[in-house]
């Protein structure tokens, strides 16, 4: 039996981490869950998988649900030190981080360093600590198994491989909302129209860098972190069907891939239960009825932001945690209708190109996602970045 934190169960990947702890009560329990804010959710799932611990990010938060719990029911922690406090706690044997935001950093360097392995869905944390959080994960012997489909499939593809005989990874990339509209009608996406993606369902945020393609960006700063490759052996192929996840080219020109239907339940399931493989029937990819697999090569033109994500990469230092938070800012000003959707991209670039870049420390990396982050709302309120302007 695994016993499990869960950081981030309100979210998207939350709720389908618990619906898979719901169907292998034999193999998986929560003993710990925590969310930014949504109390009211956040004390409805305590009470129905039975946890004594929970955590909010937010003080406020905190208050209203120890003003919801009866006394001795559950325990609240709040903040930061809260969440690292769940995860460290010695009845954990995995630690879920699912939250969004820089938030889920220190957590998850809490849990390496207590030698407990990580299934890590929060972009943010490899983006922008992967030297440091790597460094930890190594020296505690403690492992980081992706959640993320595409970094699950390479996972996946690499077992019982040598990394010696790695020739490059291919993430694959759906081409999300947008891949059909023409590039001039960009600067007429509504929230909508970024927001209906035609395979996944995912929270707002992550549907929009779908749209943008900055998801895929930050994703191979993470793999480069994750499987410890040189950015010039990873790449990216445009798959509108989203059922090959992701592809391992190796030195002999072979290639591995890994299939399965646009499901995020799956690869948290494998997060979950690495090594195993057990039945939750969940629903499975009809070869059969499958007509065609198609991939091509990116559109820089049409997506720049992967080419904006290997310039920060290879900038190095705090350069991803600039363009990661430029990012984050810009999305939600997209969402609450303050910039349009072809102004995303321009502001991040903005912001990357005026922050100067100092050595990955946790101070430093927490110091810069802040800066960055103002540095978007203000350049954006005031209409200076080159497309806002």
């Amino acid at each position: 039996m695994k016993r499990i934190a869960l950081l981030g169960s309100t979210g998207s990947i939350g709720r389908q981490v618990l619906d898979i702890v719901q169907r292998l009560p034999e193999h998986l329990s929560v003993v710990a869950l925590a969310a930014c804010s949504n109390a009211e959710l956040l004390i409805q799932q305590a009470r129905r998988h039975g946890v004594q611990w929970i955590g909010l990010a937010s003080h406020q938060a905190a208050e209203r649900a120890r003003a919801t719990i009866a006394a001795g029911e559950i325990t609240v922690k709040e903040g930061v030190e809260g969440l690292c406090e769940l995860v460290s706690r010695p009845e954990v044997d995995l630690v879920v981080v699912a939250v969004a935001g820089m938030i889920g950093l220190q957590p998850t360097l809490m849990a390496l360093s207590h030698g407990k392995p990580v299934a890590l869905s929060t972009k943010e944390t490899l983006v922008s600590a992967g030297e440091i959080v790597m460094q930890e994960s190594r020296r505690m012997n403690a492992p980081i198994i992706p959640i993320d489909s595409e970094h699950s499939a390479i996972f996946q593809c690499l077992q019982g491989e040598e990394k010696s005989n790695i020739e490059r990874i291919i993430l694959t990339a759906s081409g999300g909302a947008l891949r059909d509209w023409p590039i001039g009608r960009l600067s007429q996406v509504t929230v909508a129209d970024a927001l209906n993606h035609p395979n996944w369902s995912m929270g707002p945020k992550v549907t929009v860098d779908s749209a943008t393609m900055m998801n895929k960006g930050l994703e191979i700063i993470e793999a480069r972190w994750l499987f410890d490759l040189p950015y010039d052996r990873i790449s990216v192929a445009l798959h509108p069907q989203s059922i090959v996840h992701s592809i391992v080219e190796f030195k002999d020109g072979s290639m591995k891939a890994q299939m399965g239907m646009p499901d995020m339940r799956g690869p948290i399931q494998y997060a979950l239960m690495y090594p195993d493989r057990p039945e939750t029937r969940l629903p499975r990819l009809p070869l059969e009825k499958m007509s065609r697999l198609e991939f091509s090569e990116m559109d820089g033109l049409r997506y720049p932001a992967i080419d904006l994500a290997y310039e920060a990469a290879r900038n190095g230092g705090t350069a991803p945690t600039a363009l990661n938070a430029a990012n984050e800012a810009a999305v939600d000003l997209f969402l609450r209708g303050e910039i349009g959707f072809h102004e995303i991209v321009p502001l991040a670039r903005t912001v990357l190109s005026s922050r100067a870049v100092t050595e990955v420390t946790l101070d430093n990396v927490l110091a810069e996602d802040a800066a960055s982050r103002k540095a978007a709302y203000e350049l954006a309120r005031r209409k200076e970045a080159p497309a806002l302007a």
